[in-house]
């Protein structure tokens, strides 16, 4: 009998998937990361001081439990077994030997701080001391899964010292081959700077993955799988899924503004690479910490449906005309937490084997 835990790639059929909670998030505390990946144009109403460490607005997370239950009833409705993190109090503050911090985030997207690779689930090395603790809402899940069969690893637990970013780091000006602001002092990554094609995997350099943490995942999964660097030349470069996405055999999202067409990796050249359109900017994108092509941030229920943003109309066309049949939702003030429908949600289980795609 296959694992509990089983999904190889981003399009099998989905039957079990861990979804976010807004409950209790909280506002980052500690900006460093904030500063350089928060859009410029999102960044004064984000990032205004008096809300440093406060608690997100009652109005916003009441707006998010409903985009929330809309999402929800959409994979009930697909069959698929929905999972939750535990309540957590993102409130209190905690400390290592070498710094402190007023509070944790959220845990709004599961995503971002575990990594599911066959019948293994891996907790990653985040760079923000904000989400050092991040998986504790999930604890009891890993656990269950882990008794069930499961394999459940820990990458090295980064120290998050003073060294492991650039002091006085400035973005790169236009033109110029980006930067980051981690160093290479240990691995650092980001779940969600990882998508999945079976023995392949694309991993995206960004402000919170660096060279190290590609090459722990490399060894860590040794010579059964590729990992393949992706670089994106979005200055404030943080999670590939806005980036790149793989949707079914063959067939590849690509957002051109963050990636240059030419320099995907190799592998692509026999796929379709989809190429969408402009998002639709609404108001709400003013007040999300990520950019406006959160429209990209897409969950396949199966190779052939897609749920996206129902604002997204032209996204949604593009969708019909490759082949797809779309199930629009209206998520967007749930982006006000850091991400969409890939974001918000962790596989768990998908009806497929490992291949090979390429």
């Amino acid at each position: 009998m296959p694992s509990v835990v089983c999904s190889h790639n981003e399009w099998d059929p989905l039957e079990e998937v861990v979804v976010g909670r807004v409950d209790g998030a909280m506002t980052s505390s500690w900006d460093l990361l904030d500063r350089v990946t928060v859009p410029a144009e999102t960044w004064p109403s984000y990032g205004a001081e008096e809300r440093r460490g406060t608690p997100m607005p009652a109005e916003a997370v009441e707006k998010a439990q409903r985009a929330l239950e809309e999402f929800l009833g959409i994979l009930r409705e697909a069959r698929v077994t929905v999972r939750r993190p535990e309540p957590h109090d993102f409130a209190r503050p905690f400390a290592s030997p070498a710094w402190s911090v007023g509070n944790g985030l959220s845990a709004a997207d599961p995503r971002d701080s575990l990594l599911v690779i066959g019948d293994e689930i891996i907790e990653v090395p985040m760079a923000d001391r904000n989400r050092h603790f991040e998986v504790w809402p999930y604890r009891s899940l890993l656990t269950e899964y882990f008794r069930a069969g499961a394999r459940w690893t820990a990458a090295p637990r980064p120290r998050l010292v003073d060294a492991q970013y650039h002091e006085g780091y400035e973005l790169p000006a236009a033109g110029e081959e980006p930067a980051f602001i981690t160093t290479e002092l240990e691995p650092v990554f980001d779940a969600a700077d990882v998508v999945r094609c079976g023995r392949d995997l694309f991993m995206e350099r960004s402000h919170v993955t660096n060279a190290l943490g590609l090459e722990w995942l490399r060894r860590h999964l040794g010579p059964g799988y590729r990992v393949h660097e992706v670089f994106s030349r979005c200055p404030r470069a943080m999670h590939i899924d806005t980036s790149l996405l793989p949707l079914a055999p063959g067939k590849v999202l690509v957002n051109p503004e963050f990636l240059d067409l030419d320099r995907l990796p190799e592998v692509f050249r026999s796929w379709d690479v989809l190429v969408p359109p402009e998002p639709v900017v609404t108001p709400v994108m003013g007040k999300s910490m990520i950019s406006r092509w959160s429209s990209l941030n897409v969950l396949m229920l199966d190779p052939g449906h897609v749920v996206v943003e129902r604002a997204q109309e032209p996204l949604i066309k593009a969708f019909e005309q490759w082949g797809f049949e779309p199930v629009p939702c209206s998520f967007e003030d749930y982006t006000v937490f850091g991400g969409s429908f890939h974001c918000a949600t962790l596989d768990i289980r998908r009806a497929g084997t490992l291949e090979s795609y390429f």
